[in-house]
């Protein structure tokens, strides 16, 4: 990879990338077909990590194991899934079948991690469940990994904080069908873990047999070097800064939401003093006034984001947002106050999901690495599922097993995303 950095120390874009994606806007029938297969992929991760996962630990344990169990599961799998990233990134960026270089990825990835998630549903105790889950968390980050790279790929400068808002919908609206489909199978636990793979499938090999992918010359695929691959996993600080302090902002807002999403059915258990039987249900109804407003803010965020030229005043404002939103919750009485909390979440994720992706498009180190860079991002989104698991039960020993002391913390972890983004200098 080629760093090329400016006079100010931040990256120069236009002295290190190939031009940007043809100036011709893309279609709705492509950003329909891209939001709906995001949208599957953002399923494949989210029915498991809301409900069903937590769920079947809980069934093989019992609720007084089950938190440290799921911080076992949730922890590696997120750890695998943070290597996964950026190294089918790396390997995105230099296939040359003649079937384009993010389409083999996709078809791969979906096929390896829906046999993870069978092994998963057929578990009979904690390890398999590991062994099933590494191997999703693998797999569909390949799918993930070729996915964000279309983005760059594809999508015009000026259209992309229109699509990342439209990408920014699809985790609520994957999270809202997640819940639904597993509460529409409660009961039958093969099906709560198969039926959302069976859908999301469905758009992402659609999405795959549509998309006219970029394809790479044998000729102009970089060699492959010890160096090379070491470098899958890093951008160098000192010179993309912009980048660095994004990841930190980044990481820092989904440890938040790692916090509530891994906790989140044992939070309603314990704190709230439901039923195991009216779980799913809760979950699906708070995640259902969460995505009402992350749907909006998603949307009009991202359009005031391409009309202003403006990122960073976004992201600050939607992180101390997500953290109000996270000490509301913790401090809930009951489930009523939850779906408050849940619903104040939802705006500022919206805006947040809507214009972060495309902030972190305009500081890229290397055009010609964007999927590998994007991996190396998404480490961002997938570590803090190994940190918060591993630094939850730690809070909750030392919190007398309060989940409004763990929830607190959540909501100081995505104001200090607030203040690394100030950081970033190379956009307004």
């Amino acid at each position: 990879m080629t760093d090329v950095t400016g006079p100010a120390g931040t990256p120069d874009a236009l002295a290190a990338r190939p031009p940007e994606p043809d100036a011709g806007r893309v279609g709705g029938t492509f950003i329909v077909l891209y939001a709906l297969a995001f949208a599957s992929t953002s399923l494949l991760f989210i029915a498991p990590l809301l409900v069903t996962l937590a769920l079947k630990i809980n069934t093989l344990v019992g609720i007084d194991r089950a938190p440290n169990s799921l911080a076992l599961v949730a922890g590696v799998g997120s750890l695998v899934a943070m290597v996964g990233n950026p190294v089918f990134g790396r390997l995105s960026d230099r296939t040359t079948s003649r079937w384009g270089m993010r389409r083999p990825w996709m078809v791969l990835g979906l096929t390896g991690g829906s046999i993870g998630i069978l092994v998963v549903a057929l578990a009979p105790n904690v390890p398999v469940v590991l062994i099933g889950w590494c191997t999703a968390q693998l797999f569909f980050n390949a799918v993930l990994a070729a996915q964000v790279a279309v983005l760059p790929d594809q999508v015009p400068a000026a259209q992309r904080g229109l699509v990342s808002g439209v990408l920014g919908v699809c985790l609520p609206v994957a999270s809202v069908v997640g819940t639904f489909l597993v509460k529409l199978f409660t009961g039958d636990q093969l099906a709560m873990f198969l039926v959302p793979c069976a859908v999301g499938g469905f758009f992402i090999l659609l999405f795959a047999a549509t998309l006219k992918d970029r394809r790479l010359a044998s000729a102009d695929r970089p060699p492959w070097s010890l160096r090379e691959l070491a470098g899958t996993f890093y951008v160098n600080p000192r010179r993309s800064p912009d980048f660095a302090w994004a990841f930190a902002s980044r990481f820092m807002f989904v440890l938040a939401y790692a916090f509530l999403v891994t906790y989140q059915a044992y939070y309603l258990l314990e704190h709230v003093g439901s039923a195991e039987s009216e779980v799913p249900g809760q979950i699906f109804l708070g995640t259902l006034a969460q995505s009402a407003f992350v749907v909006v803010a998603s949307v009009v965020g991202g359009r005031l984001s391409d009309r202003t030229g403006r990122r960073k005043v976004f992201v600050l404002t939607a992180s101390v947002g997500y953290g109000v939103a996270m000490f509301v919750i913790a401090l809930a009485a009951g489930f009523n106050g939850y779906l408050v909390g849940m619903a104040l979440g939802g705006l500022a994720f919206g805006v947040y999901v809507a214009v972060d992706l495309a902030l972190v498009t305009d500081v890229l180190p290397d055009r010609n690495d964007t999927a590998k860079d994007l991996g190396v991002f998404n480490i961002a989104g997938a570590l803090p599922f190994s940190v918060a698991p591993a630094i939850a039960p730690v809070v909750l020993a030392f919190g007398g097993g309060s989940y409004t002391v763990l929830y607190a913390l959540g909501g100081v972890c995505a104001i200090a995303g607030a203040a690394a983004v100030l950081r970033v200098k190379g956009v307004r």
